[in-house]
């Protein structure tokens, strides 16, 4: 799949012609799908309800120049990586995720389909389902920034 584990990654690789929409279509749509399982998964290890949604707010100005950030920084690392080193992907967006989650103020989502699965997390790590539209929207502007960049 090439790594494909983020809506915005996977529409910038569509956009550049690297990915054919129908592709990146279904990606997205696994990508949502394994998401939520994910969240109910880690609810099920900690013996959490499964069912729940975040009441977390996370929303202002901050936050979602944080994700805008966050994502834009995620895709051109990514960017960056591909053509120089591809089999440094997986550590080059570990490494910068990790230093996003200290340097921005929205802990660094940086990707829609965790954005929608944290929604139905009532942790520490969630988000309130009315904040996910501009946090996703922060994300794909932050994706679309850096695919110009590039």
């Amino acid at each position: 799949s090439g790594g494909h584990m983020n809506p915005a990654v996977s529409l910038v690789a569509a956009s550049r012609r690297e990915l054919g929409w129908r592709d990146a279509a279904a990606y997205i749509a696994v990508q949502l799908v394994f998401g939520i399982l994910g969240a109910w998964a880690a609810h099920l290890m900690f013996d959490l309800p499964t069912l729940q949604l975040s009441v977390k707010p996370r929303t202002g100005l901050g936050q979602w120049m944080g994700e805008l950030i966050a994502t834009f920084g995620l895709i051109l690392t990514i960017l960056g990586t591909v053509p120089r080193r591809r089999e440094w992907v997986p550590a080059s967006v570990a490494l910068y995720i990790t230093a996003a989650y200290w340097f921005t103020s929205s802990t660094s989502f940086a990707n829609p389909a965790i954005t929608i699965a944290r929604s139905l997390s009532d942790t520490f790590a969630g988000i309130a389902p009315k904040d996910v539209p501009l946090f996703v929207a922060a994300q794909l502007v932050g994706a679309g920034l850096a695919a110009l960049a590039e």
